[in-house]
């Protein structure tokens, strides 16, 4: 069953049906007021977001599920396979407008109802596309403006990033205006750090900085806060399954990211993968985090946290649900 369709514990507790939300005695403003923060003692990590108001969630909980219109499937809060909200209002669930457009590609054996991705599918609907491999986009005229988060050896952190794909944007421009730019440039002309093969994932391959570090700090004083990033990539699967998608001849011309320093709070965290290896929506989340402030070098102040309302109400009915079970 999906946390989604029942959000059953593996104790086997239903709190769909549970009489009332662990939000419902603190989080139920009037329906004109301002989002509050909520914050979750048992999750560090969650703490001090601002989120909108659960209180639609909280009452559709109690309703229970509902068949979606389009499919006619069982869901609560939202059709996973539609992409639609079910049994709840557009009008109280936040609407997210992002810096950057974000693709997310997803694994064909992925489960629909235990993925993240749709969460920020429906929050920001306008800058968010989700692809189902094979079917990837071409971004091989663009190795300037897109990278991929994904762990590994060769991977960068977000702040290195920016001069990274300056340097890569410096070299597309500095080419002569008689030549045609060859679709696919040598893969030596890629800056230091850059995975070029998806084997350097397992082979020890790693980055060096000499040359490219000293291009990407001089170009990132000349021009701060600048960053020519237009789009992100995240990978949606089990890391069992990321080996199909990672190794695509489409994707190995851009710049990996690593989020190096965010943990998990995610119930469905797979066993013997590190802490840092993050749900799809909690790397949406912390990558648009650290590029407003490392790359922008702008203050954050909460402008994408609406993008964790499903994954925090979701976590605090689980771990609730789970307290519940093992006191049984």
């Amino acid at each position: 069953m999906s946390s989604l369709d029942v959000l059953a514990s593996p104790g086997g507790v239903d709190v769909s049906s549970s009489p009332k939300s662990p939000l419902a005695k603190s989080q139920h403003p009037d329906k004109d007021s301002k989002p509050v923060t909520k914050q979750n003692p048992a999750s560090p990590p969650l703490h001090g977001l601002k989120l909108a108001p659960h209180r639609e969630l909280e009452q559709a909980q109690q309703r229970g599920r509902l068949k979606c219109s389009s499919c006619g499937g069982s869901r609560m809060f939202f059709c996973y396979t539609c992409c639609s909200l079910v049994g709840v209002s557009q009008q109280e669930i936040p609407s997210v407008k992002l810096p950057i457009k974000i693709d997310i590609i997803k694994h064909p054996s992925e489960v629909d109802g235990k993925s993240t991705a749709i969460h920020a599918k429906i929050l920001a609907p306008d800058d968010v596309t989700i692809y189902t491999y094979p079917c990837i986009p071409e971004y091989e005229d663009d190795t300037d403006k897109v990278v991929l988060v994904f762990p590994g050896p060769g991977s960068v952190s977000v702040e290195e990033m920016t001069w990274r794909l300056q340097n890569l944007a410096d070299m597309k421009s500095a080419a002569s205006p008689d030549e045609e730019p060859s679709p696919k440039r040598p893969r030596a002309e890629e800056p230091p750090g850059a995975t070029q093969q998806a084997e350097g994932q397992t082979s020890g391959a790693t980055h060096t900085e000499e040359r490219g570090g000293e291009a990407g700090i001089e170009g990132q004083t000349e021009t701060p806060g600048a960053c020519p990033l237009q789009r992100v990539v995240f990978i949606d699967s089990t890391w069992n399954q990321t080996t199909r998608i990672i190794t695509d001849e489409r994707l190995q011309a851009l710049l990996r990211v690593e989020l190096k320093t965010r943990k998990t709070c995610f119930w469905r965290h797979q066993k013997g993968s590190p802490d840092t290896y993050l749900a799809t929506i909690e790397a949406v989340y912390y990558f648009l985090k650290d590029y407003q402030e490392l790359c922008l070098r702008q203050e954050y102040t909460g402008q994408y946290d609406n993008l964790m309302y499903f994954y925090c109400y979701l976590h605090t009915l689980i771990n609730k649900a789970k307290t519940t079970a093992g006191r049984r």
